[in-house]
């Protein structure tokens, strides 16, 4: 049962460090990924300090930074938790261990007095000798080789208990110091933290000068929102009126084919009339015989079996760009993608997010989408497969909107467009290049449309 017990333990303690251990690593990898996002975060803003003037841009890559820095000191809080749930769990068994070391020394000790006064041979054979018959020799002569193997596991569970204490020993020492070499991290975050919000601060009152000017810019975008909304909403409306006469002309060829087929219906239904009619006026001028050629009964008409209803297909929202098959497949394949759709730049970064924003607490907007930071004249590509519906002019930038079904995603404040209206696009097909802001730098404003409701386009594309 000792052994048992001791295999048990050694398999649970596997086990359990296993666990922890891929915990662990699984904190480790995810603490590498954010401090890489956060490097390559430093370096954009450095790169943006040398080339410009403070911006909302650099404002956005600074609280990401902090947002990240918050998530590293999450992370390497949950890393001590773990450490300090192992060192718990250690000393549990070291505690448990111990205790089951002293039981096993005990009745080891008892044992081996025991056997002391029993050493002689002669004791041994007078045990043997004593016995009533020959079988109950052979059982007491197996008794002794019996006790004698139990001496020898006993010898060896306390051998594997004190390996076993020694490894446990060994782990907490371990677990200690790498816990201190976590703490060490930890201190060193916070105190960088520390120094990216005295950062922010200072940016702050940097961009808090140009106050003004960001006003007008925001002002500026709102008033180029607005007629990016009109114009989407137009172009969406004249598409939705040209799929819905599509929809009712294929209707009504579709029901024209159906009254011709069933016009023949009727008139082969006429004919197979006039043919009875014929057969049995012919019939009739027959002259009756003796033995009349019994009439051949008709046949019993046949039960015709009902088709097998279709499967019920999950329900859909209706809409009229999925009036064609080709409709149907784009949506789903847009639909399919979502979280995982290229970004429309390859190097860009969000200036400002979906929805309501709020600059210096007093400046506030609704962004129809997002607004991306990136090279000037940088190539601009399609994000999935579809047909480019329109291409027009907001204030002196081109903006570009390709359906995907009933899905739309637009492309605007560009400074050249290479598509027309009508033609197939494929996914990451080049459209234009990125236009220029106020601050002579390059940005390009990314929608997605399902039908007239705007989407988070962040949900959207897959994460960088």
């Amino acid at each position: 049962m000792q052994r048992i017990l001791v295999a048990f333990s050694l398999v649970f303690l596997c086990a359990f460090g296993v666990r922890a251990q891929q915990s662990s690593d699984d904190l480790k990898k995810k603490q590498s990924e954010i401090q890489q996002e956060i490097d390559e975060l430093r370096r954009t803003l450095n790169d943006t300090k040398k080339n410009k003037k403070a911006s909302l841009g650099q404002l956005a890559l600074i609280n990401k930074k902090l947002r990240l820095r918050e998530q590293a000191i999450g992370n390497i809080n949950e890393q001590i938790n773990n450490i300090q749930s192992s060192i718990s769990q250690n000393y549990n068994e070291i505690s448990r261990l111990n205790k089951e070391l002293d039981t096993l020394k005990e009745h080891y000790k008892k044992s081996v007095v025991y056997a002391y006064k029993n050493r002689s041979n002669y004791e041994f054979l007078n045990f043997i000798f004593a016995s009533n018959s020959f079988n109950e020799a052979l059982k007491r002569i197996e008794y002794l080789k019996s006790y004698r193997q139990y001496r020898e596991q006993q010898a060896q569970t306390i051998k594997n208990t004190q390996q076993l204490l020694n490894e446990k020993n060994e782990g907490l020492k371990a677990s200690r110091k790498q816990k201190d070499e976590v703490l060490r991290s930890a201190e060193k975050e916070k105190v960088v933290l520390v120094d990216e919000r005295k950062e922010k601060d200072e940016f702050l009152g940097k961009i808090k000068a140009r106050e003004k000017e960001i006003s007008r810019e925001i002002e500026m975008k709102a008033r180029a929102d607005q007629k990016l909304k009109l114009a989407i909403r137009a172009a969406i409306d004249k598409e939705m009126k040209a799929a819905a006469v599509a929809a009712r002309e294929k209707a009504a060829r579709e029901e024209r084919a159906r009254e011709l087929e069933r016009e023949k219906e009727r008139e082969r239904e006429r004919e197979r009339e006039k043919e009875k009619a014929r057969l049995a006026a012919a019939a009739a001028k027959q002259p009756a015989t003796n033995n009349p050629t019994p009439a051949t009964p008709a046949p019993a008409p046949v039960a015709s079996t009902p088709a097998p209803e279709p499967k019920k297909q999950p329900a859909r929202s209706e809409s009229v760009f999925e009036a064609t098959p080709e409709g149907m497949a784009l949506s789903g394949g847009f639909e399919k993608q979502k979280g995982k759709l290229p970004w429309p730049v390859e190097k860009g970064n969000i200036k400002l997010h979906f929805g309501p924003y709020t600059v210096f607490g007093n400046i506030r907007g609704n962004n129809p989408g997002i607004t991306l930071e990136t090279n000037s004249g940088a190539t601009v590509k399609a994000v999935f497969d579809g047909e480019v519906t329109t291409v027009f002019d907001i204030e002196g930038q081109w903006a570009v909107m390709i359906q995907h079904g009933k899905y739309f995603s637009v492309y605007s404040n560009l400074a050249s467009a290479s598509v027309s209206k009508g033609q197939k696009v494929s996914i990451g097909q080049t459209i234009g290049r990125a236009g220029n802001n106020d601050d002579g730098e390059g940005e390009v404003e990314f929608i997605i449309m399902l039908e007239k409701a705007n989407q988070n386009p962040e949900t959207w594309l897959r994460k960088k």
